[in-house]
């Protein structure tokens, strides 16, 4: 029994597993690749330059690796590129890159994301994150891993989202979330730490601990980001502390405010 409909129309170009199930109406383009394992829905389109990997599951009506929503795009081989045990369901939209960044759009493994998410161009999306329903990416943005990201939110342009933050729905996000941070509101304000993430993933008390205190450097000491920056550095260099060094060194929109 064949995997791939007969209404199912294959480029000739494009590259799939032999196992790659392809649902009814679907349409794979020329310069796709498509990893083993991997279930294409019905009335799905995959296009342009895109390279996904093994054990996805895109369910019906998705459109992946579409030309970006770019004015200044002028039709440049940009990419997509899409990791291992993603699950991406119905209506998500997920275009390639621009020459004005890194030319490559990707997102990493074992993500869910929900119905009618769109990621634009050049976003950089980690692994183990949640992205609900209607959650509206513009181009550029950065998100850690494990981050949670509530329903109908709207983050800006070249946002950074960092890991293990949990984002309240219907958020709207101008600035950079560091790093364990939670939250919600339209702008978005940070609340406190994602204690219970931090748990569920593992962190053990002392863990957990060490991110309260790099969260009351930056919201409860009255301090200057930089200055902040300055005392975070001079802590011991646990994982945490250097993850949350990194994402402030990098953030050039600024970070939320309380």
């Amino acid at each position: 029994m064949s995997l791939i409909h007969p209404t199912a129309i294959i480029a000739p170009g494009a590259r799939l597993a032999d196992d790659v199930q392809v649902g009814a109406y679907s349409i794979i383009g020329e310069n796709v690749e498509i990893g083993a394992g991997t279930v294409v829905g019905s009335h799905c389109v995959i296009d342009g330059h895109t390279t996904i990997g093994k054990n996805n599951n895109f369910y019906r009506f998705c459109s992946i690796g579409g030309m970006p929503q770019d004015k200044k795009y002028a039709g440049e081989p940009t990419r997509l590129e899409i990791g291992d045990g993603n699950t991406i369901r119905e209506y998500v939209t997920i275009n390639t890159g621009t020459t004005q960044d890194v030319g490559v759009t990707r997102v990493g493994d074992d993500n869910w994301i929900m119905a009618y998410v769109h990621i634009a161009h050049d976003c950089q999306i980690a692994s183990h994150t949640v992205i609900a329903n209607s959650v509206q990416f513009a181009g550029h943005i950065h998100v850690g891993d494990w981050a949670i990201i509530g329903g109908l939110t709207a983050i800006h342009q070249f946002v950074r989202i960092g890991a293990h933050c949990m984002i309240g729905g219907t958020s709207s996000i101008r600035q950079d979330v560091p790093p364990y941070v939670i939250g919600a509101g339209d702008p978005f304000r940070p609340v406190g730490v994602n204690s219970e993430g931090l748990n569920r993933r593992g962190f053990d008390a002392a863990a957990v601990s060490n991110v309260k205190n790099l969260y009351k450097l930056l919201y409860r000491r009255d301090l200057k980001v930089e200055e902040a920056l300055a005392q975070i550095k001079a802590l011991d260099q646990t994982p945490e502390t250097a993850i949350m060094v990194d994402f402030l060194e990098q953030s050039h929109r600024g970070i939320v405010r309380p």
